[in-house]
């Protein structure tokens, strides 16, 4: 009988293995081991199966959980297996010995040593090499498909040694300020390499032939890259190169820029990848076949498209929120799904037959999806969170297969499936019968009587949703985030989109109303509550002010301020009985016209000491002494004590004040301030409802409102202001609003 497939998963409580289809079961004989361990892997033939504990790390075999051999390596962070599982490497956390020297933590095991054959046990003499490795990225050494060559790098180097002995350098390529590099993984024994720029020099990235070191097969040079990932395709004849920036030169995104390259090992081919949406690159993968590979990028709803090997498209697919691509083993399906901040949504499309999509799973939170090796089955995972860990495994049709929750406090860290040949794998039933968890987590799930959507407020219930707030995969205009403006960007440009409120009235709808147009009962009761309310406010406002007349005023005041200073300015005189006639403006004045304040300052100190003399000359000593005997000393209204010569403009606030026999005062008739408090004209109060006007007339406003914005704009970048982009690109939309007015039957006039 066939193995079935299987899978392996690191919980923060310990290890476990289980075989997949058609099973479904934990794999007999593999003791699973308990407690904090930092990683586990299996070997790329699919043999074996290590972790690593405190102070050891085990291997088994894959296939029946057997133990094939124990290494004494404490503290292991990372480990890995050479590709035909004769080696396994191991990487410790940096330290230094007694003498201040790092310790070489990056080993080298043969997994079938000469240690003691009764434990099973590796110690240090079957330990086939050693080096200083500090940091942890890129730690691992890389080996040729044959195994037969490994490499690493070093300072603007890469060392290969012969893979049986590790003690002495075979070959070197070098490359000044080399940072990464990946061998090829088929038959063609190549390496490319990258080097960032650096004082003025473009990255570069070279593919060489192993070992001829001295010329590069291919090479291609840029400027925008500050690292790099090498997606080799799986006979190695042909490699993208994902270039990213830490900085956006440009401004439009927080997480720098991302650029594809394709390069041939051959030496024939080397393009930039153009891709036609703008925004970044999420994730490419290459096809089994190693000809085709597909790409999906652009801002959200992102596109996906798939490639030839020249780097032509040859189809796309519909626009939506994903971000992450898998190829089966087999070549014949595709994934595209979005995870991490996305709603987990995926979608599997047949390659063979048109590109017709098959089916859609929701996998919500899920960070973790996978093919198994058969190519008919999707693991996808929940990961790293304090609750709702889980493994769920689809059917390539569309339904669950097996489901495994963990407990609350449990934290999934990794899953993994056991690499498999396809010959190997058991034959299935085109929709296999589901497991019984499938079936227990199926029965849980509450199937929603109508599909959910986005949030709506309920003035805005049960009517159309306008194109600015909707995605461009919705039917809404492509997303546009720079600062010029264009055709779509008056649509759903985040600069200039048309201004509609969420929930507002339309010419075509208004606001509460059903698809049929009229109100609900809910919206007339509260329309009711509105006018009401602001019918009773207003007549509130209406009492009040009628209530406030000038002669109720003024009896607020005290009395010498009413008798005396209301008479003189009922007579014309200000409080320091000036004529008050005498000071009204007079835009028009010559200079010998002009007040005091507003003459040069030669001719206001010869009027000052005329009027001066003029002051002294008044009678004021009756009125000043009757005021000190009766409330003793006083300031003015100002805090300040009259001046030396004894005048007070405040003096004829006294009732008893009598002007100057040399002063002539106008005889003017009495006022009667009631009476004219019912001539003067009142405000107009009419209170006015949402009712009074129609949906029409409300747009109209608005886009006239919206006119007189764009008309302002217009005249501070005349008069030589810089706007901003979003500013430049509400002028672009004038012609819009004016063909709108037109619509409506408004004309400028």
């Amino acid at each position: 009988m066939a193995a079935p497939t299987q899978f392996a998963f690191r919980t923060s409580r310990g290890v476990g293995v289980v075989d997949a289809a058609p099973v479904y079961e934990p794999l007999p004989g593999f003791a699973r081991p308990e407690g904090h361990l930092r990683c586990c892997a299996y070997s790329p033939d699919g043999r074996y199966f290590a972790w690593a504990g405190s102070d050891s790390v085990t291997v088994v075999d894959a296939s029946v959980g057997r133990v094939v051999s124990t290494l004494n390596a404490p503290k292991v962070f990372e480990l890995g297996f050479s590709p035909l599982g004769t080696y396994i490497i191991t990487w410790q956390q940096p330290t230094k010995d007694e003498n201040g020297e790092a310790v070489k933590n990056l080993k080298v095991w043969s997994i079938l040593g000469t240690g003691n054959k009764e434990t099973d046990e590796r110690d240090e003499q079957d330990i086939v090499g050693r080096f200083v490795q500090k940091s942890q990225t890129n730690w691992n050494l890389q080996y040729t498909h044959d195994e037969k060559y490994c490499a690493r790098s070093v300072t603007n180097e890469i060392q290969f040694y012969e893979s049986g002995d590790l003690s002495k350098v075979w070959n070197k390529l070098r490359v000044e300020g080399v940072s990464d590099f990946a061998v090829a993984p088929g038959t063609t024994n190549c390496i490319a390499v990258f080097s960032p720029s650096q004082k003025g020099q473009p990255a570069s990235i070279k593919v060489f032939n192993v070992p001829q070191f001295s010329t590069p097969v291919c090479q291609k040079n840029f400027f925008k890259g500050d690292k790099v990932q090498f997606k080799w395709n799986a006979q190695g004849t042909s490699v993208i190169v994902k270039a990213e920036t830490e900085v956006d030169s440009s401004g439009k995104s927080y997480y720098g820029e991302t650029t594809l390259y394709l390069l041939s090992a051959q030496g024939e081919f080397d393009s930039r990848i153009d891709l036609d949406k703008e925004g970044p690159i999420y994730d490419v993968a290459w096809s089994p076949n190693s000809k085709d590979f597909a790409v999906v990028y652009g801002y959200m709803p992102a596109k996906t498209t798939i490639f030839n090997a020249k780097a032509t498209a040859t189809h796309s697919f519909s626009l939506g929120p994903r971000n992450t691509l898998r190829f089966s083993p087999n070549g014949r399906f595709l994934v595209v799904g979005g995870f991490g901040n996305l709603a987990g949504a995926l979608d599997v499309y047949d390659l063979e037959k048109d590109y017709e999509k098959v089916a859609s799973m929701q996998a919500s939170n899920a960070s973790i999806c996978d093919w198994s090796p058969d190519g008919k089955h999707i693991l996808t995972a929940v990961g790293r969170l304090k609750v709702d860990n889980a493994i769920k495994i689809w059917h390539v049709a569309g339904g669950l297969m097996y489901n495994e929750d963990f407990p609350a406090g449990t934290e999934l860290y990794n899953v993994a499936w056991r690499p498999q040949s396809v010959t190997s794998l058991p034959e299935t039933d085109p929709v296999p019968t589901p497991h019984a968890s499938a079936l227990a987590y199926l029965s849980t799930v509450k199937t929603p009587s109508k599909p959910a959507g986005a949030y709506r407020p309920p003035g805005a219930r049960g009517t159309t949703t306008p194109l600015a707030f909707m995605r461009e995969d919705q039917g809404g205009a492509a997303y546009v985030r720079d600062g010029t403006t264009s055709a779509l960007s008056s649509i759903n440009g985040f600069g200039s989109r048309r201004r509609e409120v969420p929930g507002a009235e339309s010419a075509e709808t208004t606001q509460g109303a059903d698809a049929d147009g009229e109100l609900s009962k809910a919206a007339l009761k509260n329309k009711k509550k509105r006018e009401n309310k602001k019918a009773k406010d207003a007549a509130d406002r209406l009492a009040t002010t009628e209530s406030q007349t000038p002669r109720s005023r003024s009896l607020g005041r005290s009395p010498n301020r009413r008798d005396g200073y209301d008479r003189d300015r009922r007579d014309g005189y200000d409080r320091d009985g000036r004529d008050r006639r005498d000071n009204q403006r007079n835009r028009s004045r010559t200079n010998s016209e002009l007040r005091p304040s507003d003459r040069p300052r030669s001719q206001n100190r010869q009027r000052e000491r005329g009027h001066s003399q003029g002051r002294d000359n008044r009678d004021f000593r009756d009125n000043r002494d009757f005021r000190n005997n009766r409330n003793g000393p006083r300031r003015d209204g100002r805090g300040k004590s009259p001046g030396p010569g004894g005048s007070n403009n405040n003096a004829r606030n006294n009732t008893n004040f009598t002007p100057a026999p040399n002063e002539k005062r106008p005889t003017n008739p009495q006022i009667d301030i009631a009476k004219a408090a019912e001539a003067s004209a009142m405000p107009d109060l009419t209170v006015t409802t949402p009712g009074g006007s129609t949906p029409q007339d409300k747009k109209v406003r608005a886009l006239t409102k919206k006119l007189r914005a764009i008309d302002d704009l217009k005249m501070r970048r005349a008069a030589g202001e810089q706007l901003e982009g979003t500013q430049v690109q509400k002028m672009g939309t004038e012609e819009s609003v004016r063909r709108e007015l037109e619509g409506l039957g408004w004309n400028d006039e």
